[in-house]
């Protein structure tokens, strides 16, 4: 029963969320720019050529595309909807299971990103009239290839929000930044698998679900295939993906995948670990003593009253600046990396960790600033919100420009300066504006993460 009164919560709590039906849009309305339609979208090529578009064919590209480049998209709803925050206080102090709650939430997790995947499926088939005839059109070869791909990937993806929610570590950043981790491996690791035969073991290390649908049958060979934006051959091989579907081993990957995220929901519930309340830290070490930024000064109690700044608009972007650079553990790594772009590649090495820092730093302070409570009392300040978010972008350009000088000094280049500028102005443009939709940093900081291996990745 506690599963069940766990299930039926949640849902009623989807349901009542506004985020539900934008979540509902995405896959329908991304089915549009995910196929390679008008020579624009996501395309997926076998020995340098593109597959001819059949219904099998259609609803495996609407699946890959789901199960690598959309679950981001799902992980950052399932971090950030109206479930997020759960009333642990009554909870954990009940003595309903753990694992049955963590259950009930798992199911309503699966039951909206199945939602999700139905709209799209319904998309599929509508975009199918468009794009297969006068080849054959088949509702079921659309949407199972779609299912099957895409369900299992989707299902993980729940087993490991409420996985994470159970421990306090991962409850925070850390745990964005390990999804982030574990996102790019599961899409690179099953590259290890190419040129293998198609077996159980080998289906088992490609959690997304592409490579077998891909290779299998293809008269390329398993050695070469592609996804994403590429240039390729226009619709001359002829593509089996329901003899991969069916072939040894992959249908029972699959399922093993569902029952390894109903394992893993399990696994939650036992290792969960009840939240506490904070305690006042005793005397700090050494270490941590210098790392902190420390206390405030005292304050003055005979200090005279402030005068109006006579350059208010340069001390709101020094104060933006300073802000974002807090800590003496932030100063530290840029100067590491300042000074390694004296040595190293600055396009491929220097300016990707000086955005990767600055992703933390620019959506921790972002998240702060666009705080609902602390954005009521900013707008009676001097500077309107709109004024302190166009310093904001303008001290993310200061930042990485100043990280960018040891590189122009070691070769001065015009390139290398606009390069910095504005790989920082857009850092911090992103981070602003998705900070005040969300009011959070966590919707910023998983959106930075991903432009920023899109922007490390390419050439």
């Amino acid at each position: 029963m506690t599963a069940i009164t766990s299930l039926t919560t949640s849902l009623k709590r989807y349901w009542r969320s506004w985020g539900l039906w934008l979540l509902l849009l995405v896959a329908p309305v991304g089915a549009r720019y995910m196929l390679p339609i008008d020579g624009a979208g996501v395309e997926i090529a076998i020995g340098g050529e593109l597959p001819l578009m059949t219904s099998p064919f259609l609803g495996v590209s609407l699946g890959i595309v789901v199960s690598t480049l959309l679950l981001p998209i799902a992980w950052l709803y399932l971090r950030s909807n109206t479930t997020r925050r759960q009333p642990w206080q009554v909870e954990e102090v009940t003595r309903a299971s753990r694992v049955a709650i963590a259950l009930g939430r798992f199911g309503a997790d699966v039951v909206v990103l199945l939602a999700m995947l139905a709209a799209l499926t319904l998309a599929g088939w509508f975009l199918g009239l468009m794009l297969i005839p006068p080849r054959p059109f088949n509702l079921f070869e659309i949407a199972f290839p779609l299912w099957l791909v895409a369900a299992p990937a989707l299902m993980g993806l729940a087993a490991l929000r409420i996985l994470f929610d159970a421990r306090p570590l991962l409850r925070s950043g850390f745990g964005d930044f390990l999804y982030f981790v574990l996102w790019i491996t599961s899409i690179a690791l099953p590259a290890a698998t190419q040129g293998q035969a198609t077996t159980f073991a080998t289906n088992m290390v490609d959690f997304a679900g592409f490579v077998t649908p891909l290779t299998f049958a293809s008269p390329a060979g398993a050695d070469d295939f592609a996804i994403g934006g590429i240039e390729a051959t226009q619709g001359t091989l002829q593509l089996d993906v329901m003899a991969g579907l069916f072939s040894s081993g992959y249908l029972e990957s699959r399922l093993a995948w569902a029952g390894i995220a109903v394992a893993l929901t399990v696994l939650a519930g036992l290792i969960y670990h009840p939240h506490l309340a904070r305690r006042r830290a005793g005397k700090p070490g050494r270490l941590t003593a210098w790392l902190n930024p420390g206390p405030p000064p005292n304050a003055m109690l005979n200090a005279p009253a402030a005068r109006q700044a006579m350059l208010g608009w340069f001390a709101l972007v020094a104060a933006e600046f300073r802000l974002i650079g807090s800590g003496r553990a932030f100063l530290l790594i840029a100067l590491c990396i300042a000074i390694a772009g004296a040595f190293i590649d600055f396009r491929h090495a220097a300016s990707p960790a000086a955005l990767l820092l600055l992703a933390f730093a620019l959506t921790a302070h972002a998240g702060r600033s666009e705080a609902r409570g602390l954005l009521a009392l900013t707008k009676t300040a001097p500077f309107a919100p709109m004024m302190r978010r166009a310093a904001f972008v303008i001290a993310g350009v200061g930042w990485t420009t100043l990280l960018a000088i040891p590189a122009l000094a070691r070769a001065p280049s015009l390139e290398t300066l606009g390069l910095a500028a504005a790989t920082g102005g857009a850092a911090a443009l992103v981070a602003s504006a998705i900070a005040t939709v969300s009011g959070s940093a966590f919707a910023p900081r998983l959106v930075l993460l991903v432009l920023w291996y899109g922007y490390f990745s390419s050439p």
